[in-house]
């Protein structure tokens, strides 16, 4: 409650405003109500290799690229609070809000200047404030520069990103359960190098959830990831 007001507050300076749109919408809502009508909940069973399960709020169509791609070029807005209050949602459907940690995807230190915030980060913390999972930032680290994703054949990606992660602070990881989150997830080829140099320095289980999921992928599908 006391968040609400807290919006309540900043929107009488700022107005929220619709991430897709950008329509003033109301201080705790998510979407404009027309952009909810349109917007596409994900149902699909993907799966994530080394993921004990993974879940995504909406599928990637053309109406949600923009609210994604500002993101990524350091426009938040209302993005996170809307994201990160469907992605708890859905993990809480799925079951597996009894996490210990929530770790978003990393960004390579000269990204994160450049852009000024990590958007997944940014969502986590909206995540753990709704679910009461602790946030954890620092334990991994995106520790190699990589290519664009977006520049990538599918076949080329996973390559990528072989370690580009690597865990800072081991104890803080061990035996525990974790789920990683992420803005956008086309191939899963970030994903799954993180949940694998998670478990190979002794998590328990891994779990990812997305605000959006790509849908019919081919191998000629551009991927706009970090």
């Amino acid at each position: 409650m006391e968040r609400e007001k807290l919006r309540e507050l900043a929107a009488l300076i700022y107005p929220s405003r619709c991430p897709v749109c950008g329509e003033v919408i109301g201080a705790n809502d998510s979407f404009c109500e027309k952009c909810t009508e349109i917007l596409v909940r994900c149902e699909e069973d993907f799966s994530v290799k080394g993921c004990a399960g993974t879940v995504a709020a909406y599928e990637y169509r053309p109406n949600m690229k923009e609210a994604i791609m500002l993101m990524k070029r350091g426009v938040m807005g209302n993005a996170p609070f809307a994201f990160g209050s469907a992605v708890a949602e859905r993990i809480l459907e799925k079951g597996f809000d009894k996490a210990d940690l929530l770790i978003p995807v990393p960004m390579f230190k000269s990204d994160l200047r450049r852009r000024g915030a990590n958007q997944s980060q940014l969502i986590a913390e909206e995540v753990g404030r709704r679910l009461g999972i602790p946030v954890d930032a620092k334990s991994v680290v995106k520790s190699v520069e990589t290519l664009p994703q977006k520049e990538l054949r599918k076949s080329e990606r996973e390559v990528n990103m072989r370690g580009a992660f690597t865990v800072a602070v081991p104890n803080a990881i061990l035996s525990k359960t974790i789920i990683l989150i992420d803005d956008l997830c086309t191939t899963g080829s970030t994903l799954a190098e993180l949940a694998a140099v998670l478990l190979e320095a002794g998590a328990a289980k891994v779990y990812c959830a997305c605000a959006c999921k790509t849908v019919n992928n081919d191998e000629n599908e551009r991927e706009e990831e970090i």
